[in-house]
């Protein structure tokens, strides 16, 4: 039996390779699902609890957005970078996080559902944090779909390999 007929091992069977473009497109999907969830949870508890519906929502927005310049806008850059240097044509479709990624998204779910669960921290303050976060993660998505939308253009301008991903902005 030739070489080339015989199956991979076990994980290249089952492997759903994609080429690298569709990488952030999933990455995009997971961060627009996790911005929406939070963001969605926190306004409605928001609007049917504050007076103040509009202000909270303005001040977690803002902060929001803060803190996506100071953690997110580096994070985002550095999954982007780090799928455009991708040896592979067709990688996991998993592979738009690596280890670390997945394990802080497994401890950033884990502790929300232990928060709003386990009632320590008063509601008002845990939807605005709810709030907060969805903007940085909804942000970071629109920066993952247009490095999707750009990719074939960013590929060009920055050859390939590079891992540069010029036109996405500064991580610094």
């Amino acid at each position: 039996m030739a070489s080339r007929d015989r199956p991979g091992p076990f994980t290249h069977r089952f492997k759903l390779g994609v080429p690298k473009r569709w990488l952030l497109f999933a990455a995009a999907l997971v961060w627009t699902t996790g911005g929406t969830i939070l963001g969605w949870r926190g306004v409605a508890w928001l609007a049917g609890n504050e007076s103040f519906f509009t202000i909270h929502v303005a001040i977690a927005f803002v902060l929001g957005l803060a803190f996506f310049q100071l953690v997110f806008a580096k994070v985002s850059l550095k999954h982007i970078r780090r799928i455009h240097a991708i040896d592979l044509v067709r990688p996991s479709l998993f592979a738009f996080f690596d280890l670390k990624g997945y394990a802080m998204m497994a401890i950033m779910i884990t502790l929300g559902i232990l928060l709003r669960s386990s009632k320590l921290i008063d509601p008002e303050i845990l939807y605005n944090f709810y709030v907060l976060m969805a903007t940085p993660l909804l942000v970071s998505a629109l920066r993952f779909y247009y490095a999707f939308w750009r990719y074939p253009r960013l590929l060009a301008s920055d050859g390939p390999g590079s891992g540069t991903a010029e036109g996405l902005g500064s991580a610094d």
